[in-house]
C-alpha cells in the first residue's frame, strides 16, 4: 500500500473479476499500440534519414519513451493542449499529426508541418492541439500555465499538458510554474519524463532527492506520483485521473514517469557515459515489447497486431518517399510568420 499522499502507478495486468480488457477496452488498447508503433517507426526512420544526410543538424529522439506520449495522448480530449520539449516528435505524432508532416519538417521540405521553417525542435500544430516544442529548457512550463489560466478564466474545459525532462526540475521556471499553478488551481498537468539523464549527466548526481519531480511535489501541496513510464496502460490510467481532477477544478498534477531513451541525448551523442548493462536491462522493459505481450494477455490475436504494424510501416514508407520528392521551401516564405500578424515588420 502506498503511503498517504503518495500515488504509485498500477500495473496494466488483468485482474481477477474484471472483464477482458477491463477499464480500457480492446479498441483503445489497439490504438495505444498503434500510437506507440507509429512513434517508434517514425523516429527510427528519422534516424535512418539522418544517416543518409537527408535530415540536417541534430534532433532528439524518443526511442524507448513511446508509452508516455501514447498514454497521455490516448486519454486527452481533442481540445486539450500539449506543450513539448525539443524531444517533441513523439508527442506531436501522438496527437494525430501525419508522419509525412513531421518527417517533411525534419527534412526541411515544403510539405513539412511548418514548410521546413521550424525544424526538429519547434514542431507546432495548433490544429492538433500541439502548442509548440520548446528548445529552451523549462520555457514552456509558464506558457502552459498561461494557457490553463485562459481556460479557467473563460470557463473552457480543456486541460494543458506540459511535458519536460528530468533536468528541467532544476530550472527556476519549474518551481515558479508549479507554485503558480497550485495557488490558482489551474487545469494543467505537468509530466516529467525521467529518462535518468539530463543530457550527459545522471540526474541523481546533481539533485538532492531521488525523484526530482515527485519528491518535490509536497512543497506545492501536490501528491507524489511516480509511475512506470514504459507501460502505456499505467500511463493512460494516471493521465485519465489527472485530467478528470483538472477539469473538476481541483488544480494541477505533477507526474513523474520513469522511462529510458535507447539512444543518446541527441544523434550526436554516442551515450558512452552509461554504465555497462544499463541499456540491456531497460531493453527488457521496451514499451513496444510490453504492449505486444499485454495485447496477447487480453486475447488480442497476432493477426490484429500484425495488421497494425503493416499499416504503420506502409504509412512511414509512403511518407518517406513523399518527403524525398517534395521541394525545398521557396524563398518567399522567409519573412512570413515572424510576428503574430503573419508578417515580418516590427510594429509598435
Amino acid at each position: 500500500m502506498a503511503k498517504a499522499g503518495t500515488k504509485q502507478g498500477r500495473r496494466g495486468d488483468a485482474q481477477p473479476g474484471l472483464p477482458r480488457n477491463d477499464d480500457i477496452g480492446e479498441s483503445l488498447r489497439l490504438e495505444l499500440f498503434r500510437l506507440q508503433f507509429v512513434i517508434r517507426q517514425a523516429e527510427q526512420r528519422a534516424y535512418d534519414l539522418f544517416l543518409q544526410n537527408l535530415v540536417k543538424g541534430t534532433s532528439h529522439l524518443s526511442l524507448g519513451q513511446e508509452a508516455v506520449a501514447a498514454g497521455f495522448a490516448g486519454a486527452m480530449n481533442p481540445n486539450d493542449l500539449s506543450f513539448c520539449t525539443y524531444r517533441g516528435h513523439a508527442h506531436t505524432l501522438a496527437r494525430g499529426v501525419p508522419v509525412e508532416k513531421v518527417l517533411g519538417e525534419l527534412m526541411q521540405r515544403d510539405n513539412g508541418l511548418m514548410r521546413g521553417k521550424g525544424g526538429s525542435m519547434h514542431l507546432t500544430s495548433a490544429e492538433h492541439g500541439v502548442m509548440g516544442s520548446y528548445a529552451i529548457i523549462g520555457a514552456h512550463l509558464p506558457i502552459a500555465c498561461g494557457a490553463a489560466w485562459r481556460a479557467q478564466y473563460r470557463g473552457d474545459d480543456d486541460v494543458s499538458v506540459c511535458f519536460f525532462g528530468d533536468g528541467t526540475t532544476n530550472i527556476g521556471a519549474f518551481h515558479e510554474a508549479l507554485n503558480f499553478a497550485a495557488v490558482w488551481k489551474l487545469p494543467v498537468v505537468f509530466v516529467c519524463e525521467n529518462n535518468l539523464y539530463m543530457e550527459y549527466t545522471p540526474i541523481r548526481s546533481v539533485t538532492a532527492v531521488e525523484h526530482p519531480a515527485a519528491d518535490r511535489a509536497a512543497a506545492y501541496g501536490l501528491d507524489r506520483i511516480v509511475i512506470d513510464g514504459n507501460d502505456a496502460d499505467v500511463v493512460y490510467r494516471t493521465a485519465r485521473e489527472a485530467y478528470a481532477r483538472a477539469r473538476a477544478g481541483k488544480g494541477p498534477s505533477l507526474i513523474e514517469c520513469m522511462t529510458y531513451r535507447h539512444s543518446g541525448h541527441s544523434r550526436a551523442d554516442p551515450a558512452k557515459y552509461r554504465p555497462p548493462g544499463e541499456l540491456e536491462e531497460w531493453l527488457k522493459r521496451d514499451p513496444i515489447k510490453i504492449y505486444r505481450e499485454r495485447l496477447a494477455q487480453f486475447g488480442v490475436g497476432a493477426d490484429a497486431v500484425a495488421a497494425i504494424e503493416t499499416a504503420v510501416n506502409q504509412e512511414v514508407d509512403a511518407a518517406t518517399e513523399a518527403c524525398k520528392a517534395a521541394p525545398m521551401p521557396s524563398a518567399d516564405i522567409l519573412h512570413t510568420d515572424v510576428y503574430a500578424d503573419g508578417g515580418w515588420s516590427w510594429r509598435n
